[in-house]
């Protein structure tokens, strides 16, 4: 395993741009995005995040200038502007940060964690997660999950779902209205629930596929009937309130759709599902994904005491991640060391039998190449034991000038070697090179 590498990240959040600043740094598929950065020769490993809320890039080289040309080439074409780039240490803590919600919208929401499973097996598929990732991504899952279960930063609203509902209800009371939710994905699954929780006496779920409409409808506590897209000119007129949550790439509501009475309607899909023109219609009132702020801050005062709480926990689980790339590096060097001092055993071994046979006039019994061998082995340990404990000494201490020079002693090939995880001339520190951090900062 070789854990050397360096890490760059870029991101277009909810925070950093707009709504069409997501939607046209939204890649077609994760796993394929992956897949193109790892067609970049000095790209080793990649995830890509993609959700309403955010369009976010780790990628892992051995030089953070190529993971930045890389990442700028995938994000060519967005607002430079809401781009926020981060260094090897703040991608790896933003990471955790995001998994454990403190990113989102909605502080501390539930979906974000299933959402960074899925770019991880996403990112597994296409060949991009390799040593470094792995560690990042399962660690960021693990402190996602003890932020909700230790924590109470999950408490009330809990999705973009939950805060569309509260949206709506803030505007007039649902009370024997009618809702509507086009798509029925997960997050039409949970805005249809807060939904169902309003009071609404009936719940239209329009769907392009309406089998899985139905199976919504199906699971829910009110009268409810499902439909496909092509009835949404019908079926929207009628509604009391509308909430859109689909990954369709055009609008699917515009004026035509729409009734001439007061209608609340609030468009989830990024891209956006609403045309912004049903916004000038006067009875109309239209909230968006940048509309849900109001609902965050509220959120925020409930649980700062939580948040504080998960900020400590992810400064500690941060520690750990560091001493497991610590870890991980010096047993690539320890593990070099012990290949060279294996292969010369082999060669001295044979050699010493040979003679001692040639010497005897016959060949040694198995008892006697057994105790050759041990007294081999012996020395190889012995002699291997205390630079094996300082190396990993020196990972704990970012000495990496200390194992620099363990791999020239022990590795003849070191430093003529290039790409394809072999090893380099310079090994960086998974926290940087020996002079100190490197890679791209938000303040570049």
């Amino acid at each position: 395993m070789n854990s050397a590498g360096v890490v760059t990240g870029a991101r277009i959040t909810h925070e950093s741009g707009t709504v069409d600043d997501l939607a046209a740094a939204s890649p077609e598929s994760q796993r394929r995005s992956v897949a193109d950065f790892l067609s970049v020769p000095e790209v080793e490993e990649a995830l890509v995040l993609s959700t309403c809320n955010r369009v976010e890039v780790y990628v892992v080289t051995t030089d953070s200038a190529v993971g930045r040309a890389a990442i700028g080439e995938f994000f060519d074409g967005t607002d430079g502007d809401a781009l926020v780039w981060s260094d090897h240490d703040e991608s790896l803590k933003h990471l955790l940060r995001v998994a454990c919600g403190l990113e989102s919208v909605v502080l501390g929401e539930d979906q974000i964690i299933g959402q960074v499973r899925r770019a991880y097996e996403d990112a597994r598929t296409a060949g991009g997660i390799g040593p470094l990732l792995e560690m990042a991504v399962t660690k960021a899952i693990h402190v996602g999950e003890r932020a909700r279960t230790e924590t109470k930063i999950n408490e009330g609203v809990v999705s973009l779902g939950s805060a569309a509902a509260r949206l709506a209800t803030g505007e007039r009371s649902l009370e024997g209205a009618t809702g509507l939710v086009v798509g029925a994905g997960e997050m039409g699954r949970l805005a249809a629930r807060n939904l169902a929780e309003t009071g609404v006496s009936e719940l239209v779920v329009a769907n392009r596929t309406v089998s899985h409409a139905t199976h919504l409808i199906e699971e829910l506590d009110v009268d409810g009937r499902a439909v496909s897209l092509r009835s949404l000119e019908t079926v929207a007129e009628r509604a009391t309130v509308i909430v859109t949550a689909t990954g369709s790439d055009e609008p699917l509501l515009d004026r035509r759709h729409i009734g001439d009475r007061e209608q609340v309607v609030v468009d989830l899909g990024q891209p956006r599902d609403v045309d912004p023109a049903v916004a000038e219609l006067e009875p109309v009132t239209v909230f968006d994904l940048d509309d849900l702020e109001t609902v965050t801050q509220r959120t925020h005062g409930k649980r700062s005491e939580a948040a504080a709480t998960v900020e400590t926990m992810i400064e500690r689980e941060f520690d750990h991640l560091q001493s497991q790339y610590k870890r991980a590096r010096a047993d690539d060097v320890i593990g070099t060391m012990y290949e060279s001092a294996e292969r010369i055993k082999a060669r001295e071994l044979e050699t010493a039998v040979s003679r001692l046979e040639d010497a005897n006039g016959a060949e040694l019994t198995d008892e006697q190449r057994d105790i050759v061998e041990s007294m081999a082995d012996s020395l190889v340990s012995q002699l291997l034991a205390p630079p094996t404990k300082s190396l990993r000494a020196a990972a704990q201490e970012d000495d990496w000038r200390t194992i620099n020079t363990a791999l020239q002693l022990f590795d003849p090939d070191f430093g003529s070697r290039g790409d394809g995880g072999e090893r380099r001339e310079r090994p960086q520190s998974l926290f940087g090179a020996a002079s100190g951090p490197i890679g791209a900062t938000d303040d570049d």
